[in-house]
C-alpha cells in the first residue's frame, strides 16, 4: 500500500494519521500520532473456525515502557500481564468497535493497538480507539463505520478538545465519546458533580469533533480508492424459523405476559418450552426437511427460539408500554439497603439490593503504604483508592471456574471507583487509603450501579467523610422502526435483548460518571439527552432508600481501623529520620509498634492500632527533627564520658557534650564524680557554635523547666 500522511487539528491540536509505513503484513494497519504519543493500530481477519456462532473479535491494547524511555520494574526486566490501565483501554476500544461488525460474521478478527512513544501529557487510548476503525476499514472486513472518538474537558467553563493529563487532573471533566455517521455508539465519563444539561452539552460538543474524524477517514478511503466492505448476510432456510414461530409464538408471548412470574420460575418456563420444541422436531422423519435444516444447523433452534423471545417482550414495550415483570417504562424495582452487615472487624459494610440484584459492599482503611503502586504509561504513578468487583457464577444460579478478574469485573470495578472518587475526601484531610470490594451475590441486571449504592452506604459506615453520597441507574432502550422506548433501572433480560445500556451514577448534586454501550450503529443526542433526564429522578429515589439505612458518615472509625496521625517535617531532614539503611526509622516501629510512612515533600504519616503508640512516634520523630536553639532545656540520657566532659543524647540522633566546668557550680575533679554513662540528666543548650556542635549545661535551669523537659521526655 502507498505511503498516506494525512493530519487533522483540533483547536490547535493535530491528529496524525500515518499508513503503509508500518506492519505491512497485517490486514490493515494505522499509525495515529498526537504531540509524542505514536500508537501503531492494526486489524487482522482470518478464516472462521469450525462450530463458532458468536462473532470472534479479540482486542488487545499494549504499552511498551521504552515509549516512556523506562525498564520494566519486573524480575523479569519485560512487560508482562497487561496492567488496569490497559484492559480499561481494551474495554474501550471494543465498545465502539464490537456493535459495527455485522453480528453473523464468524470469521476471527483481532485489532492490536502499541503504545510506541509517549507523550507524558498526551493520553494514548483515544487514539487507539479512532485508530481502530482506520485499521479495520483499511484491512476490508465488513464494517459499518467509520468510527472515531474524542475526549472532552471542561476547564472553568470552556470545554476542551483532547485535554491533556494535566487539563484533565485540574478539569471537572473527563468524557469520552465515540460515534459512526448514524449518531453517539459509546460514552465514558468521570464527572465532579456537574448537572445534566452540561453532561448533555459536552456529548453534544464531542459528536460534533468526531464528525471531522468521520469525515477523515472517508477521504482515506477515497485517495486509496477502496469503498466500504459492504457483506450481505448468508441464505438462512426458512423452514426452521417458520415452524419455531408457528409452535410457540404464543405461548411465549403468554409466559412474558405473566408480569407476577419472576425470573427464575419465567427462565424455567422458557427452557421448557424450548425443550419441548427440541422433542417435536426430533420426532420428525429423516427426510423431513424441518428435521435436514435442524440437523444441519444444530444450534439454530436455540438462536430462533432467543429471537423470536426477543421480537415478543420488545413489542410488548413498544406497543402496551409494559415490562416483562409488569413494571411502567420510568419505574424503578424494590430497593433495600443495609449497613454494619458484618461482624465489627469489618471496617464498613453494605448490603444494597435492587430486584434481584443484591451487591455486597466492604471497605477497607489502610495507611499511605498500601497504596497501589501503577507500572504503567500513566503519569499517576499510585492510586488512593481501589475499588473491586467480583461476579461469581453463582450470582446468576451457574457454575464454572473461578478465575482471576476478567475484563468485565476490571471495568465494572472501575466504573464503580469513577463514581465515587469525587466525593472522597482529600488526603490531606483524610490521610487513609480506601479499598472497597463489591461482592456480586445476586444478578439481574446493573451490578455495577448496585456496587455504586453499596459502596457508598459501606464507605459511610466505615465513617468516611464522603462529601455527598452517590447513586446509581441504569437506562435502557428499545428501538422498533421509529418508535423508541427509554427503560429505567433495566434487568438482566432487557439489557440482553434491548440495545443500549447507559449507566448514570451522581448525587443530589450531579452527575460523576456515565457508561454507555450500544448493541446498534449509533443515537441522536435527543435520546441521549431523555435517557440522561429519565436517570435523575431514578437516582434521586435510590438514594432516598438509601439514606433510610444511613444518612450520614459514622462519626467514629472502627476500633480495627488503624489511626493515622500526619505533620510535616523539613524535606531535609528526611535522610536523619530514615537514617543509614533505614536504621533510625526500623527502631521507631520496634520501639512504638507504630507504621511511618514518608512522602517526598516531607508529609509523615505515622499509623497504629493504638492511637497511644501512634502518638509516642509521632512525639519521637518531632524531637528527632526539632530545630535546636540556645537555652532550650530538654532530658536527655549519658552516651559516653570523656576527661573533659559527658555526652548527652537529649534528642533521638541528636548529641551534646557538657563541659565538665558545666556539670556543677561547684568545682568538679572527676566527670565520673557526678554522672555515668545510662544516667537520666536534665540539660539546657548553652550554645551551638560556628560549626555545628553543640554545647550544653547543668546550670542555670528553671526548676519548671526542668519538670517541662521530664514530662516531654
Amino acid at each position: 500500500m502507498q505511503e498516506i500522511d494525512k493530519s487533522i487539528s483540533f483547536d490547535g491540536r493535530d491528529i496524525r494519521l500515518k499508513m503503509g509505513l508500518l506492519a505491512p503484513q497485517a490486514g490493515g494497519s494505522v499509525l495515529v500520532e498526537s504531540g509524542n504519543t505514536s500508537v501503531l493500530v492494526t486489524a487482522t481477519r482470518s478464516g472462521g473456525r469450525e462450530g463458532i456462532d458468536f462473532l470472534p473479535l479479540l482486542v488487545d491494547y499494549e504499552e511498551r515502557l521504552y515509549a516512556a524511555g523506562r525498564i520494566p520494574g519486573s524480575f523479569m526486566r519485560r512487560e508482562g500481564r497487561p496492567p488496569e490501565r490497559a484492559v480499561l483501554t481494551c474495554r474501550l476500544i471494543d465498545r465502539p468497535m464490537r456493535p459495527l461488525f455485522p453480528q453473523w460474521l464468524r470469521d476471527d478478527i483481532q485489532i492490536v493497538a502499541t503504545t510506541i512513544s509517549m507523550d507524558p501529557q498526551v493520553p494514548p487510548d483515544i487514539l487507539a480507539v479512532t485508530g481502530a476503525s482506520i485499521a479495520t476499514l483499511l484491512a476490508q472486513i465488513p464494517f459499518q463505520g467509520p468510527m472515531a472518538a474524542v475526549r472532552v474537558g471542561l476547564v472553568g467553563d470552556d470545554f476542551i478538545l483532547n485535554p491533556t493529563y494535566s487539563e484533565i487532573a485540574r478539569g471537572d471533566l473527563d468524557l469520552v465519546v465515540a460515534g459512526t455517521p448514524d449518531g453517539v455508539v459509546m460514552v465514558e465519563a468521570g464527572a465532579n458533580q456537574l448537572p445534566e444539561q452540561d453532561i448533555i452539552e459536552a456529548i453534544d460538543f464531542g459528536y460534533e469533533a468526531v464528525g471531522e474524524l468521520i469525515q477523515a477517514q472517508r477521504d482515506i478511503l477515497s485517495e486509496l480508492g477502496l469503498d466500504m466492505v459492504t457483506a450481505e448476510a448468508p441464505v438462512v432456510d426458512p423452514t426452521l424459523e417458520n415452524f419455531i414461530v408457528g409452535e410457540v409464538e404464543k405461548d411465549i408471548k403468554k409466559i412474558l405476559a405473566q408480569f407476577d412470574l419472576g425470573k427464575e420460575k419465567r427462565d424455567e418456563a422458557l427452557d421448557e418450552l424450548k425443550d419441548a420444541l427440541a422433542a417435536k422436531i426430533s420426532e420428525k422423519p429423516d427426510d423431513d426437511a424441518l428435521a435436514i435444516a435442524a440437523a444441519e444447523n444444530p444450534k439454530a433452534l436455540g438462536k430462533v427460539f432467543k429471537g423470536v423471545t426477543k421480537r415478543l417482550m420488545r413489542r410488548q414495550i413498544v406497543d402496551d408500554g409494559v415490562r416483562v415483570d409488569g413494571r411502567k417504562l420510568d419505574e424503578v424495582r424494590p430497593i433495600s439497603s443495609r449497613v454494619g452487615v458484618l461482624p465489627k472487624r469489618i471496617h464498613g459494610s453494605g448490603l444494597f439490593q435492587r430486584g434481584l440484584t443484591q451487591v455486597l459492599s466492604i471497605t477497607t482503611l489502610g495507611t499511605p503504604g498500601d497504596a497501589q503502586e501503577m507500572d504503567d504509561l500513566h503519569p499517576d504513578t499510585t492510586k488512593r483508592y481501589l475499588h473491586h468487583y467480583n461476579f461469581p457464577p453463582y450470582s446468576v444460579g451457574e457454575t464454572r471456574p473461578m478465575r482471576s478478574p476478567g475484563r468485565r469485573e476490571v471495568g465494572h470495578g472501575a466504573l464503580a471507583e469513577r463514581a465515587l472518587l469525587p466525593v472522597l475526601p482529600p488526603a490531606d484531610e483524610f490521610p487513609y487509603v480506601l479499598r472497597v470490594v463489591s461482592e456480586v451475590l445476586s444478578s439481574d441486571g446493573s451490578t455495577s450501579m448496585g456496587s455504586v449504592c453499596g459502596s457508598t452506604l459501606s464507605l459511610m459506615d466505615a465513617g468516611v467523610p464522603i462529601a455527598k453520597p452517590v447513586s446509581g441507574a441504569a437506562m435502557g432502550l428499545i428501538k422498533e422502526d421509529d418508535k423508541i422506548c427509554v427503560l429505567t433501572d433495566i434487568q438482566g433480560l432487557e439489557d440482553f435483548l434491548g440495545d443500549m445500556d447507559f449507566k448514570v451514577a451522581g448525587t443530589e448534586d450531579g452527575i460523576t460518571a456515565l457508561q454507555m454501550d450500544m448493541k446498534i450503529t449509533g443515537l441522536p443526542m435527543t435520546v441521549i439527552s431523555q435517557a440522561i433526564e429519565k436517570a435523575k429522578p431514578a437516582r434521586s429515589h435510590i438514594l432516598s432508600k438509601m439514606m433510610e439505612a444511613i444518612s450520614s458518615p459514622r462519626e467514629e472509625l472502627s476500633t480495627f481501623a488503624p489511626r493515622l496521625l500526619t505533620f510535616k517535617i523539613d524535606p531535609d531532614k528526611i535522610g536523619l529520620v530514615i537514617g543509614p539503611g533505614g536504621k533510625t526509622i526500623k527502631g521507631i516501629t520496634e520501639e512504638t509498634g507504630a507504621k511511618v510512612d514518608i512522602a517526598d515533600d516531607g508529609l509523615i504519616t505515622v499509623s497504629s492500632m493504638d492511637g497511644g503508640n501512634a502518638q509516642k512516634a509521632v512525639t519521637i520523630i518531632q524531637n528527632m527533627t526539632r530545630k535546636v536553639a540556645s537555652g532550650d532545656v530538654y532530658s536527655g540520657k549519658v552516651t559516653r564520658i570523656i576527661p573533659i566532659g559527658a555526652f548527652v543524647e537529649f534528642l533521638p540522633g541528636k548529641e551534646g557534650m557538657i563541659h565538665i566546668s558545666q556539670l556543677a557550680d561547684y568545682h568538679v575533679g572527676k566527670v565520673e564524680d557526678e554522672v555515668s554513662v545510662g544516667d537520666e540528666v536534665i540539660i539546657k543548650v548553652r550554645e551551638i557554635d560556628s560549626r555545628g556542635r553543640i554545647n550544653l549545661t547543668r546550670l542555670g535551669i528553671h526548676p519548671e523547666e526542668a519538670a517541662r523537659a521530664r514530662a516531654d521526655g
